[in-house]
């Protein structure tokens, strides 16, 4: 069976967010299962591209619009990364460092999809499946299906996963005249709000959608930015799967990345040598629970009220806890962290940025992974953190409410709260210290974490199972 997943990211070629360890892992272990899985994805001027050699399999020309466009195909060389990788380069338009935030952005992603398409129509190649992820993919079940120029591929099946329903990629009908002639008659399928959705088209127009949790496909619902009633609508096209993490990458017993690997065996041991090394980097005692957050510092994660809570948190619980920070994202938010950590210095620390390695020693090295999501379609933190032996405290939303238990509830791990608010950070806090002291019951529920499989091998098996149901053929 052969799979083409289109992404505007993968890991470790280029990554902004969880998208990128989802695409960057699933065509593995889907071939590892028996598939012919591949990534196509825009080309973009970073170290991965700089660093290894690519072929140019294919070339051609094609219109966005009245604008000619050169485009190749480039092929990495080795599969180097468990799956054959494509990347789609257009002078110009797509070959630059960065993956967002360009003003002619919808212009580079018709393009990537445009240029996607012709190269399988016009080198003859017939995918059994083309899964597409996001919006920045989404225009491609509408265009297999209603552009004459790819008759020859409308009945290939076509997946879409939502990662993040809230962003659409939606634009104006002044670009409709980017796309290739399609059927007008069928125009009312790219609609959605007097705009051009991509992400509503693709619902839509796909023969399945899936989201990257159960309990995220009912959430859409319910919010979803303005597709709310389309999800209602189009509820049973969809399925749930839950992602998994790359348990090559994210192992405790081999990670290169940490200060001391440690088997489920030496959980206790290797806990404490990892969190050493970081209370030392950053200056904080090893006596007191230590909870961490690693993430964009946006309010969809909560964290904008990160801030507030923890400063109640100190004062209600004077030198009891500490606190490290590791993410990026809305200025304020950043100064409010930062004014945390002036105002508490001895139990408080924040690094502005993303560092791989650092995030690494974070989860191997903390008690706690606190994560205050609004909105967490799936979330792959609080997996890691359980591969690691740290405990999640986290909102019951999405993949979070899917994937981690209370401790209070029969055959928990985790701690549990229902609002993204001050109160209920504060009483997850509370409960986090309250357990600490208990060495006993942690150690306990740190055995029962490193022992729960959230590896991709489950989640890639169900999506097998959705491509077989598909076609008949295959």
């Amino acid at each position: 069976m052969r799979i083409f997943h289109l992404s505007a990211e993968c890991y470790p070629v280029a990554k902004v967010g969880g998208l990128a360890d989802v695409v960057g892992a699933l065509p593995k272990y889907q071939n590892k299962a028996g598939l012919q899985a591949a990534v196509v994805m825009p080309y973009y001027d970073r170290k991965f591209t700089q660093e290894n050699e690519f072929d140019i399999v294919y070339q051609g020309l094609t219109l966005l619009g009245e604008r000619r466009l050169y485009y190749q195909i480039l092929k990495e060389r080795t599969d180097k990364l468990g799956f054959e990788l494509y990347l789609v380069k257009i002078p110009g338009l797509i070959d630059r460092v960065e993956v967002y935030s360009y003003p002619d952005e919808t212009e580079q992603f018709i393009a990537f999809q445009i240029s996607f398409l012709d190269w399988i129509n016009f080198s003859n190649q017939s995918p059994d499946i083309i899964h597409c992820h996001d919006h920045h993919s989404g225009l491609v079940p509408f265009l297999i299906k209603h552009s004459k120029v790819y008759t020859r591929l409308a009945n290939i099946p076509t997946v879409f996963t939502i990662h993040n329903g809230q962003y659409h990629g939606a634009f104006g009908y002044n670009k409709l005249g980017y796309l290739p002639e399609i059927d007008e008659t069928k125009i009312g399928l790219l609609d959605w709000a007097g705009a051009i959705n991509p992400l509503a088209s693709a619902v839509k127009c796909c023969w399945k959608y899936t989201t990257v949790s159960p309990s995220y496909l009912d959430e859409l619902t319910k919010s979803s930015n303005g597709l709310e009633y389309l999800f209602y609508l189009e509820h049973n096209k969809g399925q749930g799967i839950i992602n998994g993490i790359d348990t090559e990458v994210w192992d405790p017993s081999t990670d290169p990345m940490i200060a001391g690997n440690f088997t489920n065996k030496q959980i206790t041991k290797g806990k404490a040598k990892n969190k050493a090394a970081l209370c030392k980097h950053f200056e904080l005692s090893t006596d007191k629970p230590l909870i961490a957050f690693i993430g964009r510092l946006v309010v969809e994660k909560g964290a904008d009220i990160i801030a507030q809570a923890m400063e109640k948190s100190f004062i209600d619980h004077p030198d009891a806890f500490n606190l490290l920070i590791l993410g990026a994202g809305d200025k304020e938010t950043e100064k409010e962290l930062l004014a945390l950590k002036s105002a508490f210095p001895v139990n408080c620390n924040v690094f502005i940025g993303y560092d791989e390695p650092l995030a690494h020693l974070i989860y191997a090295g903390s008690d706690f992974l606190l994560m205050p999501s609004r909105v967490e379609p799936c979330g792959l933190n609080q997996l890691y953190a359980l591969r690691y032996g740290t405990l999640p405290m986290v909102r019951s939303t999405g993949g979070l409410k899917d994937s981690v238990i209370d401790f209070g509830d029969e055959n928990g791990y985790g701690i549990r709260f229902n609002n993204a608010s001050i109160f209920d950070i504060c009483h997850a806090v509370n409960r986090a210290i309250a357990l600490f002291t208990d060495i006993k019951k942690l150690d306990i529920l740190r055995k029962i974490m490193v022992e729960l499989d959230f590896s991709w091998d489950k989640s890639a098996n169900e999506y097998i199972n959705l491509y077989n149901s598909l076609k008949p053929k295959i």
